[in-house]
């Protein structure tokens, strides 16, 4: 911040070093919120839906592409072992709970099985991702 006196006259601050800072501070803050979402899930194409809200208390992510592969956390994992990776983890940390993210051309037995196999390994707590409609 520069201020300018002259003779005879009231000193001046300049605003615009200061204004500098400032954005400058809000761009380092925004983009620091930014970098702390962890999205733990492959990329898939989602189905729409127009009440889908954010669940931010998820500890899990699945994902089921179109080809039938299952990541757990970006592990891929057969559908038979997925129970027991669910209750290794469950012991051994907890889990609060499993976001499902299934390609829309995902077969409705196919994310049934899925779900059995979460709730076989003991958790109750299972959200189905999906993406907010456009135009509602």
């Amino acid at each position: 911040m520069k201020v300018h006196i002259q003779a005879g006259k009231r000193p001046r601050i300049e605003m615009l070093p200061l204004i500098d800072i400032v954005f400058l501070l809000l761009v380092f803050f925004i983009y620091a919120m930014l970098s702390m979402t962890v999205h733990k899930a492959l990329p898939v194409a989602l189905p729409q839906s127009s009440t889908a809200k954010i669940d931010k208390k998820q500890v899990l992510s699945i994902t089921i592409l179109s080809n039938g592969g299952i990541y757990l956390d970006k592990q891929k994992v057969l559908l038979d072992r997925l129970k027991g990776r669910l209750e290794e983890i469950h012991a051994e940390e907890g889990i609060a709970g499993v976001s499902i993210f299934a390609d829309k051309t995902v077969s409705y037995q196919a994310l049934f099985r899925v779900m059995d196999q979460v709730r076989l390994a003991g958790v109750n707590r299972i959200s189905l991702q999906a993406e907010v409609e456009q135009g509602s």
